[in-house]
């Protein structure tokens, strides 16, 4: 199987990295990296060949975004974000819906993007509070979505709504970014971190959908994002989190090279940074070897496949929280005042525990799958 990831490293090294400072200092979309994505072929990565796109899976997914994440976090999770969405209407949408998009996306080089979590439901994004409506045989929808990824950059948004004809279920719809009546709070993003999510609000004004738009058979949307979207959205953030702790890993052992004291000796001969270095390569290669053999385990359909997937997600997620604290200690003054790298990695690594489904929600999810137990 070709190496996605060594290819994606060499290519961030030249569109994603020297746009990382600027995505985070400004606050803004890393636009660059997705023009440059578009050109190489990426963004049609799961794209069926018969469309034009290289018909790729789980595994090449997980390597392509951890490769993007070690240089710019938020543009890793753009990008996973746009092959969630992408991947769920390939496996669940009718053909004509399929050859649309996937056709657009080839062309045209536009993204996709996911419109679920709302104010009251929160990490429980599964169950929208938006409202539906008819009016012949398009659905109208009204609400407000809370953190919507790549606001006002995607062309595509997913968005979960109330099945108007099955009481209790719930459809996924792809919502153009032109429809009339969809708006974006584009004030309301000011992020700890991850800074080029640009993740504002997303309005829904009397939407019209015509059913071209609904992903798969009326009532459907459930069972599509505990199948598709959670197994391509969980590997996706195991792998934004571990490309955080492998780039902390090589940020801190570079300082703790370069910084010397007078005589010429560096403070990576003592002990105790010695040791923030170990905590923090093992984190980095302990991330990087359970989300690929949990990609592994998704993508040939093994039976502990749900509980890799689950641990990964989990593992990375923390492990990235507890490698940006230790190399805080190897950058110490340096990496506190903002010299180093190494502070905006941190600010990055906090939103990994708490992106739905959270860690705290997954941590439940894992213990009940262990036990036999339904989830949610």
């Amino acid at each position: 199987m070709k190496n996605y990831y060594d290819e994606t490293k060499k290519f961030s090294k030249k569109h994603v990295a020297p746009f990382s400072v600027k995505t985070d200092q400004e606050i803004t979309f890393p636009t660059e990296t997705f023009k440059a994505l578009g050109d190489a072929g990426y963004l049609g990565l799961l794209v069926p060949e018969k469309f034009g796109g290289q018909g790729k899976g789980l595994q090449e997914h997980a390597q392509v975004v951890m490769a993007l994440a070690e240089d710019n976090p938020s543009a890793g999770l753009c990008y996973m974000m746009h092959n969630v969405a992408l991947k769920c209407i390939i496996d669940n949408a009718d053909e004509t819906l399929v050859k649309k998009i996937c056709e657009d996306v080839i062309n045209n080089h536009v993204f996709l993007a996911l419109a679920y979590s709302e104010f009251g439901t929160g990490v429980h994004f599964y169950k929208p509070e938006l409202k539906a409506t008819k009016e012949g045989q398009a659905t109208i929808l009204n609400g407000k979505k809370s953190m919507v990824t790549s606001a006002t950059h995607a062309s595509y948004y997913l968005v979960l709504a109330p099945s108007v004809e099955k009481a209790g279920d719930i459809n996924n719809w792809v919502v153009p970014v032109d429809s009339a009546g969809l708006s974006f709070d584009m004030p309301k993003w000011n992020g700890l971190g991850m800074h080029g999510n640009v993740s504002c609000p997303m309005i829904l004004n009397n939407v019209h959908m015509d059913p071209l738009y609904r992903i798969g058979e009326e009532g459907t949307g459930f069972g599509q994002v505990f199948t598709t979207v959670a197994t391509f959205f969980l590997t996706g953030l195991a792998a934004v989190s571990s490309g955080i702790c492998l780039a902390l890993s090589e940020q801190a052992n570079a300082h703790a090279l370069e910084r010397k004291y007078p005589g010429g000796t560096s403070i990576a001969e003592i002990p105790a940074i010695q040791e923030h270095l170990a905590k923090i390569y093992m984190h980095a290669v302990s991330a990087k070897a359970m989300t690929f053999e949990a990609a592994r385990a998704g993508a040939e359909g093994a039976d502990d496949a749900v509980t890799k997937i689950f641990a990964a997600r989990i593992q990375a997620s923390e492990f990235a929280i507890d490698s940006a604290t230790h190399a805080m200690r190897v950058g110490g003054g340096w990496g506190y005042n903002k010299g180093l790298p190494i502070e905006r990695y941190l600010r990055d690594s906090f939103a990994g525990q708490i992106m739905a489904p959270s860690v705290d929600v997954l941590n439940s999810w894992l213990g009940k799958v262990v036990t036999g137990q339904q989830i949610p």
